[in-house]
């Protein structure tokens, strides 16, 4: 109106310190992004250059228990069997560090969380046969929480390679504890072994129990019987 008002806003934008961290923040999730695309291309490539020689493998165990991998029902087994094993074993392709990407916030905090009864699928690498069940998972924070579903993430990590039971609770509490820093970890799992049921002394009603305490829950008497309490005997 008074012929002074003529500068523009985006040059008038120029002079404003933008201190206020936003822009650092879209730049980090662009690159977590891109970076997780990467990982999940390069992994889909291996997965696909590998097909084949699994496939052929499976082809040969097949013809050796005496079937016809030429009949019908048969001709895409092999394929079908090397495509489900890729996925049963996924987990050594997958870090804690993707999955828990932006998923850790501060937050003060410091009373017992628990997660139980996640679902829990593996392959016994005794005998490549499943062993499934309930993870149940406690932790105290230090400053620090983790989106709940991130938990469970952290299972399907671990859960996805050829596993024992003992070495599989062991990881996840060891990967919660390096991520976060909590107070204490606890980790109970509850499954029942294929390889004990269909074979062996097929015993069918049987379960296998492990646990893992870090920190207080180790320490701590009374902590570690909360958790149990709120988790396995609940």
């Amino acid at each position: 109106m008074n012929g002074h008002c003529n500068v523009k806003m985006s040059d008038a934008m120029e002079d404003i310190p933008f201190n206020n961290g936003f822009g650092d923040l879209i730049i980090d999730n662009k690159k977590s992004a891109a970076h997780r695309k990467h990982e999940s291309s390069r992994k889909e490539a291996e997965d696909k250059s590998r097909l084949p020689a699994l496939e052929a493998a499976y082809t040969s165990i097949l013809r050796e228990l005496g079937e016809d991998t030429d009949r019908q029902g048969l001709l895409r087994t092999p394929l079908r069997a090397a495509k489900a094993m890729q996925f049963l074993t996924k987990g050594y392709h997958e870090t804690i560090d993707d999955i828990l990407n932006n998923a850790i916030f501060d937050e003060d905090h410091d009373e017992m969380v628990i997660v139980k009864d996640i679902d829990m699928f593996s392959l016994c690498e005794h005998h490549l046969v499943p062993f499934f069940g309930k993870v149940h998972i406690g932790y105290i924070p230090n400053k620090k929480v983790v989106g709940l579903s991130k938990l469970a993430r952290i299972v399907e990590i671990f859960s996805r390679r050829l596993q024992v039971q003992e070495r599989l609770t062991k990881q996840i509490a060891m990967g919660i504890s390096e991520a976060l820093q909590p107070k204490g970890v606890a980790v109970v799992i509850e499954a029942a072994h294929m390889c004990m049921v269909m074979r062996g002394v097929q015993k069918m009603n049987s379960r296998t129990v492990t646990s893992t305490m870090l920190g207080v829950y180790l320490e701590d008497p009374k902590t570690r019987e909360e958790f149990l309490t709120l988790s396995v005997h609940a």
